[in-house]
């Protein structure tokens, strides 16, 4: 499903225009990145959590030379399932 498909399927059930639809999605999504910009984990309760992982520096192989790279450190972003959706799968 990619995003227009997901605002169709927003106004289909929320019963809301599409534009409504598209401004929702995209204001949650902002709110999700802001939050997790600030090092706050978002939690929505039978959907799962956001957080902010961490990822060490290591060394990597610049695969067009071989030679030896330097990867900096980082944090990534991470989502874990909750429970209701890993059930709702199975």
């Amino acid at each position: 499903m990619n995003k227009s498909e997901l605002i169709d399927a927003i106004a289909k059930h929320a019963d809301i225009s599409k534009a409504a639809a598209g401004r929702a999605l995209d204001a949650t999504v902002d709110s999700i990145r802001a939050s997790l910009k600030k090092g706050t984990v978002v939690t929505l309760v039978g959907f799962g959590s956001f957080y902010v992982g961490k990822r060490a520096q290591r060394a990597g192989r610049n695969p067009r030379t071989g030679a030896a790279i330097k990867i900096r450190a980082a944090k990534v972003p991470k989502f874990r399932a909750g429970k209701a959706l890993k059930d709702a799968l199975n």
